[in-house]
């Protein structure tokens, strides 16, 4: 499959781009010099370079669907739907998990866009699509299997579709509730955000407690506690 290959070949840059910039530690020493503090290094003035957020895995699939032209050449055509956690995603395209065959006869597909460059605030679940045309003459595969981040989705009768419902936590109605962890609250209480809800890799963030590290998830959905440690009081993803 020509596309499969070219497609292959783009998801592995996407994956490169992945890999940040290696910062190397200088482990000489000088004895002469003795110990020093370490410390913020004084900032040169230069402008700082700007590098475009990688592509990344959507939040999830909603929908697959398989499509066989009739005009020749006849070919067919794959068209996923996913949900992302916040405006900004761009670019969304289909790419083969990996090259060549696969054993089962399974087209394997992730469903990647442009992340945002910056946080956004939650502000619910927005649809994205993309389409994978199979070159034409080629054979038809078993079924097609898409993956996001918080689910994957696997069709096998094609043509055909499937589709589901996303019910986790979106986030956009979360400031002014209350959180509830896990087995503290049932399910349909009011003014309560449950820890059973929510999406894969959310963080919450205590008035009292610090984060570890500096990232840049936007598959994240962070909630931020107000001083009671209980009411959420900003939601973004990150």
């Amino acid at each position: 499959m020509t596309k499969l290959f070219a497609l292959a070949g783009a998801f592995a840059i996407a994956a490169a781009l992945q890999l940040g910039p290696a910062w190397a530690q200088d482990t000489s020493s000088d004895e002469s010099a003795g110990a020093q503090d370490v410390g913020q290094s004084t900032p040169t003035g230069a402008p700082q370079s700007y590098t475009t957020p990688p592509p990344a895995p959507v939040l999830f699939i909603t929908s697959v669907e398989v499509i066989q032209t009739t005009l020749e050449p006849k070919q067919a055509i794959i068209k996923v739907r996913g949900l992302t956690g916040s405006r900004g995603w761009s670019g969304p395209q289909l790419v083969p998990l990996f090259q060549g065959d696969t054993p089962d006869g399974i087209l394997d597909l992730q469903f990647i866009a442009q992340t945002p460059d910056q946080t956004q605030k939650a502000e619910g679940f927005v649809p994205i699509y993309a389409i994978f045309p199979l070159d034409p003459g080629d054979k038809m595969p078993k079924g097609i299997r898409v993956r996001g981040v918080g689910n994957v989705m696997l069709l096998t009768q094609l043509p055909g579709s499937i589709e589901t419902t996303i019910t986790k936590e979106d986030g956009s109605k979360a400031v002014g509730k209350t959180w509830a962890e896990k087995g503290t609250a049932p399910a349909g209480t009011d003014n309560v955000v449950r820890e059973e809800d929510m999406p894969r890799n959310f963080r919450i963030i205590p008035p009292k407690k610090g984060v570890a590290g500096i990232t840049h998830n936007m598959n994240r959905l962070n909630l931020v506690l107000g001083e009671d440690g209980k009411t959420i009081t900003w939601a973004f993803w990150e």
